[in-house]
């Protein structure tokens, strides 16, 4: 049994080889649609990694509740100093009606103009609890991060990209940094720190490169919570009154995540009578995350498989075309004594051989994703820095197993489905008939 079908196996690529460009084109169709399978489910899962490692950041048990800005159509006078946002009464309320609260890290953050030494910089002012340190990972590279004893001392840590700028040739620490019209001692600076990105409508990104922090009740005591802004020329100005801008909440356990949001969603509810907040929940995120990247796969296996169906069409194309070519050849065989299985069996095993050549081709390629994505991209930020986002600046393709096994499956498949006609064509010729034909 095993030595006929390798006589049958060798016979079939002989035919082949005979027509090397005909059969290297039948096999390019499989051979893009399975390249094109590994390479779009690579990218996906780069992507999806991505989004969910800037979830995992930000702890899956951890509750975020953020102050937003509530629209409003009104702009008459009395609309120009408004009121809104998280409070510090909130703040107490969280922790005397939620049990499991391992950690609260109250935050409240303004852009500021910074000044050192003649040197002027636009940061973010971060007035913040001791906790936030860990909360965001952090770490120190000189000095010291401030604690409960610094009191409302007016001690700053400025962050990796602020001290570099405000100080570029010196040590920070012990340095005078003036914001606005308040003078801040340095004490520590942060290393470099990734900017996490933006995660769909749920949460805006941050970039922690250059920011300062300073005790919470220092930034309440020398900045307070009005803050009036110039809208245009002349005395026009704009306020707001903003007690915290973030609230987050970590929890001893992830499985009180779900209920300490629904006591959340009622706190906030009695005691607002606008809509100001918003509650982002990790946990929540990490699941629609997943089940996006599960909606993202299927849309790209689908259309890859396209791609592969087109191959097959392909190959149905060339195998009738090669069963014309070979009439006078079957005939010949069915003379000798040659069953219509065998016909069958010789037909299907060189559809298999081009769509499993092309497919096991296309395995190759597509495993190479990863080296010929970053040429590509390392290529294109040497001929146009700014052309590529930064989305792409970071990705890294991540071959999924079950994509490299699908699309051989498929590719074999399809050659087997698209091979049975031809096949079974060739075999259901008269041998009579099949010899005369010229």
């Amino acid at each position: 049994m095993f030595a006929s079908f390798l006589q049958t196996f060798r016979l079939g690529l002989k035919s082949l080889m005979l027509q090397k460009m005909r059969s290297a084109l039948a096999a390019l169709g499989i051979f893009i649609g399975t390249t094109t399978v590994i390479w779009l489910v690579a990218m996906g899962e780069g992507v999806s990694y991505q989004a969910q490692q800037q979830i995992l950041e930000l702890g899956a048990n951890n509750i975020i509740v953020r102050s937003i800005e509530p629209k409003s159509s009104n702009n008459s006078e009395k609309n120009r100093v408004k009121s809104y946002g998280l409070l510090r009464e909130d703040y107490k309320r969280f922790l005397s009606n939620i049990p499991g609260i391992s950690r609260s890290v109250p935050m409240r953050e303004l852009r500021r103009e910074f000044a050192a030494k003649g040197r002027l910089l636009n940061a973010t002012l971060v007035g913040c609890s001791p906790e936030y340190q860990d909360l965001n990972r952090l770490e120190i590279a000189r000095g010291r991060w401030f604690s409960a004893s610094d009191g409302v001392e007016n001690v700053v840590v400025l962050a990796d990209g602020t001290a570099n700028r405000l100080f570029p040739q010196e040590n920070p620490i012990g340095q005078k940094v003036r914001v606005e019209s308040d003078v801040y001692t340095v004490i520590g600076q942060t290393r470099q720190r990734s900017a996490s990105a933006a995660i769909g409508g749920s949460l805006e990104a941050r970039e922690y490169s250059y920011d300062a922090y300073i005790p919470l009740d220092t930034f309440r005591q020398r900045v307070g919570d009005q803050i009036m802004t110039r809208t245009g020329e002349g005395f026009n100005f704009r306020g707001e009154i903003v007690e915290l801008t973030q609230i987050t909440l970590t929890l001893s356990d992830i499985a009180m995540v779900d209920e300490t949001t629904s006591i959340l969603e009622r706190l906030l509810g009695k005691y607002h009578d606008q809509e100001d907040y918003a509650i982002v929940v990790p946990k929540e995120l990490l699941r629609q995350a997943e089940r996006t990247r599960s909606m993202f796969n299927a849309m790209l296996v689908i259309i890859a498989g396209i791609s592969l169906l087109v191959g097959g069409i392909g190959i149905m194309n060339i195998m009738l075309a090669t069963v014309t070519e070979r009439t006078r050849e079957i005939g010949i065989r069915r003379a000798l004594g040659a069953k219509r299985s065998n016909i069958i069996q010789q037909f299907l095993v060189e559809t298999l051989v081009l769509t499993g050549s092309g497919g096991l081709l296309g395995v190759l390629v597509g495993l190479l994703c990863g080296p010929i994505f970053h040429a590509i991209r390392w290529t294109l930020i040497k001929l146009a820095p700014d052309l590529l986002p930064p989305t792409i600046l970071t990705l890294e393709p991540r071959i999924a197993l079950w994509s490299v096994i699908l699309s051989v499956g498929i590719s074999l498949i399809v050659g087997l489905l698209f091979g049975l006609y031809p096949a079974r064509r060739a075999a259901a010729m008269n041998p009579i008939e099949a010899l005369r034909h010229e």
